[in-house]
């Protein structure tokens, strides 16, 4: 697949028009077109629903920058929207970290978030988390800042793990300390409360903040996107919503065709419908233009002449 880079807007513009932004996770290009084409403003490309979707693997760090950057790489060139990358644990030392923002601001990535877990990193919603040193983290993202182009490149997303293994306390102070590192907005996983929730926007007031709602099970309470809002948070985070419906839909679908049924036009689209999700038009467009343009109708006469 050609690397197209795609002029987006910057995500911290983006914030400042939008105030607040939902990001639901697509984990395929035609899940980013839908995304687009639904009226959202940006999305995000998660390790969750990217793992189980594209691998059929949990988030148990099985998948590493390789694998991911080039998944991540025919994703953005399903949508035109600014993107959101997760950047698991930036994938080794401050080497890697350089690497992979350098990478995703060559492929136009408008903002990336990098965790403090320790390898093996696994999903934020999972028992068993441990985190690293806030110390090294705070390196990671001074390389991570330094690698940027200027500051506008790529917008760069603490987010902590430690709330877990350490407490909310020890979460926010390591978010006090990635703030002084560069990191432009923080993300404490996993909140455990409303509570904590309400916490972590009265004390980090000015500060960009994101909030996930693993829906489906997670840790975390799930609140409406109002009351996110409301509370001082600007960006939220949607790893599950799609790919678990997504998945629903399905079992349901195999599950109806090995019973012998018919599809159920009311639960599916039809196939002019998937004909503009993917943008036939333009394509019949941009062959009709090319088949019926000067150069063809010379190469006809020539035929003719031949002939």
């Amino acid at each position: 697949m050609p690397k197209i880079k795609v002029l987006r807007p910057s995500w911290r513009s983006l914030l400042d028009r939008h105030k607040f932004l939902q990001l639901p996770a697509a984990h395929d290009a035609l899940s980013a077109k839908l995304i687009e084409q639904a009226g959202f403003v940006a999305y995000q490309v998660g390790g969750f629903a990217l793992e189980g979707a594209r691998f059929g693997v949990p988030d148990i760090d099985l998948i590493r920058f390789g694998e991911k950057s080039e998944a991540v790489q025919e994703i953005v060139t399903g949508s035109g929207l600014p993107v959101l990358v997760d950047c698991d644990d930036g994938y080794g030392d401050v080497k890697n970290v350089t690497h992979t923002v350098n990478v995703y601001e060559q492929m136009g990535v408008s903002a990336i978030f990098i965790e403090d877990q320790k390898p093996p990193k696994r999903c934020g919603h999972m028992a068993g988390k441990e985190v690293i040193p806030p110390e090294e983290m705070a390196e990671k993202l001074r390389a991570a800042a330094a690698a940027r182009s200027d500051k506008d490149a790529i917008f760069l997303i603490a987010r902590t793990d430690a709330e877990d293994p350490n407490g909310l306390d020890d979460a926010m102070r390591r978010c006090e300390l990635y703030v002084k590192a560069g990191a432009d907005a923080i993300y404490i996983e996993a909140e455990h409360s409303e509570k904590d929730i309400k916490r972590i926007a009265r004390e980090f007031k000015g500060i960009h903040k994101v909030v996930n709602v693993f829906e489906g099970g997670g840790k975390s309470p799930w609140m409406g996107p109002k009351q996110l809002q409301e509370l001082g948070f600007d960006m939220a985070l949607y790893p599950t919503t799609v790919l678990f419906r997504m998945a629903h839909a399905i079992q349901d679908a195999l599950k109806t065709l090995r019973s012998g049924k018919q599809m159920d036009s009311k639960r599916a689209v039809t196939m002019k419908e998937f004909e503009l999700i993917v943008d036939l038009p333009h394509w019949a467009l941009v062959e009709s233009r090319f088949r019926s343009g000067p150069v063809a109708k010379v190469r006809k006469v020539l035929d003719k002449i031949r002939a």
